[in-house]
């Protein structure tokens, strides 16, 4: 039964935010969550990527900030610098109804120094992985004496990637008696032990916890060792597939997959743990607004990515635990649209389908490559191109001022502009690649909001 938000007991302007935002019903671990969340209760949930936890948590949080109090009231903590960012994003546009409420982004592979400043001017919430909010504290530029709210948002991934001294270390610098929130898309004994350690009577809520599988279309290619590079080309060959993820299990196999469908004209990007927080920011956007259509991808450095409409996730090698997987074809299938995921495996990795299929309950269908239609002029390039812009949000830079100077003076129509992305310096925008060069040779003398800007395709 659905459950609207005005039944919660949240402001007047809050809702009406809410309804401008799209937000008319609850999803289920909103409706299941909010009211322990908004009576102050500790709570232990767990969500899956997608299921509309970070509203959950922001509106709850955002109930108790007291504006006229310029402290440090409510930290949450993500595993990734992307997830971060996605937080802080989301949690901005809860808090538009709310003036002056000030949130800072804290995340590494960005200067320190803006950070400090932006902490010293005050701030009533803080968004930040755990080794950057760390390293303030370490250097006193942060202080969490005020805090009444602690997330912790993917609490197993930020223990899978090695946080979870960082996070006790940060954990002794709050209030006993915070309100502490934890968020996990799984439940083993390490969050248990958490929970125990850092919340008191924690209220537990588990609701769609699993990713529906069923509307994924799931088929398992067994392959000789040395067929697995041409198995893949086949893949994309016989699907056709208009966007795909491809996951791996190192940063150099990423890179080599990814080198590989380049090399077979099908243009692909890699996503890794060596990146720094520019190019990781630039992969992304391209991938987002339809300008690289093929992320090759380890399982952290994906931790975060959700779109909408990806039709096709191949498993390049099987992971090793049977959960993980469902969390990788988790990301195609989505807002009620059907999906696809194919693995490749070979006949020494048949304890890893076992797994599956008893984690799955069910079967898992195999096929073998010579199944697959070949299609040897298959090419995939992606119709749009990223053009970036070397302002942000810290030059009071939105969206619709890109879209206003593509479709005004550079003479671009409506159709021909995509996904924009506004980040602290820069901005990404999607256009039609028949439209670059016009775009390109305006900003060499076009401005933004009167100021001179400079683009540059990524």
């Amino acid at each position: 039964m659905s459950q609207s938000f005005s039944k919660l007991r949240i402001s007047d302007p809050q809702l009406q935010n809410l309804t401008q935002l799209g937000y008319t019903e609850m999803t289920p671990i909103q409706a299941a969550s909010l009211p322990a969340i908004l009576e102050g209760k500790d709570v232990i949930a767990q969500a899956k990527t997608g299921s509309g936890k970070t509203a959950a948590f922001g509106i709850g949080l955002l109930e108790k900030i007291k504006v006229e109090d310029l402290s440090i009231q409510s930290l949450i903590m993500c595993p990734t610098r992307e997830l971060a960012d996605q937080v802080a994003t989301e949690v901005r546009r809860l808090a538009r109804a709310i003036p002056n409420i000030k949130i800072v982004l804290l995340c590494g592979g960005k200067p320190f120094g803006p950070q400090k400043n932006s902490l010293a001017n005050g701030a009533h919430i803080v968004v930040g992985t755990p080794g950057r909010i760390l390293d303030h504290i370490s250097r006193g530029t942060l202080k969490l004496r005020t805090l009444t709210t602690l997330v912790l948002d993917e609490a197993d991934r930020m223990l899978d990637m090695g946080f979870a001294e960082d996070i006790e270390q940060i954990i002794r610098q709050t209030p006993k008696d915070r309100q502490t929130l934890l968020f996990s898309a799984t439940y083993p004994d390490v969050i248990r032990t958490m929970s125990a350690s850092v919340q008191r009577s924690a209220q537990e809520i588990s609701v769609d916890t699993e990713h529906h599988t069923d509307v994924i279309d799931q088929l398992f290619y067994e392959v000789k060792k040395h067929e697995r590079n041409n198995t893949l080309i086949a893949l994309f060959e016989h699907y056709q597939p208009s966007a795909a993820l491809v996951f791996c299990h190192t940063k150099q196999q990423c890179n080599e997959v990814a080198n590989l469908l380049n090399d077979n004209k099908i243009h692909s990007l890699a996503l890794h743990g060596d990146f720094d927080q520019r190019t990781r920011d630039k992969v992304l956007a391209q991938f987002r607004n339809q300008s690289c259509p093929v992320l090759v991808a380890t399982d952290v450095a994906a931790r975060g990515i959700d779109i909408a409409d990806l039709p096709l996730i191949i498993n390049y090698e099987l992971p090793h635990d049977p959960e993980i997987y469902v969390h990788r074809i988790g990301r195609t299938g989505r807002a009620g649209q059907s999906g696809r995921a194919v693995s490749i495996f070979t006949s020494s990795e048949q304890r890893r389908i076992n797994e599956i299929e008893e984690y799955q309950s069910k079967p898992c269908i195999c096929d073998v490559l010579a199944s697959l239609d070949r299609r040897p002029n298959y090419k995939l390039y992606a119709p749009m191109v990223t053009i970036e812009f070397n302002s942000g949000r810290k030059n009071k830079l939105r969206p619709g001022d890109i879209l206003g100077a593509l479709t005004g003076d550079a003479g671009l129509v409506g159709s021909d502009v995509g996904k924009i992305e506004i980040l602290d310096m820069a901005s990404f925008v999607a256009v039609r690649s028949a439209q670059q060069k016009k775009v390109l040779k305006h900003f060499e003398q076009g401005k933004i909001k009167g100021r001179g800007v400079k683009a540059r395709k990524v």
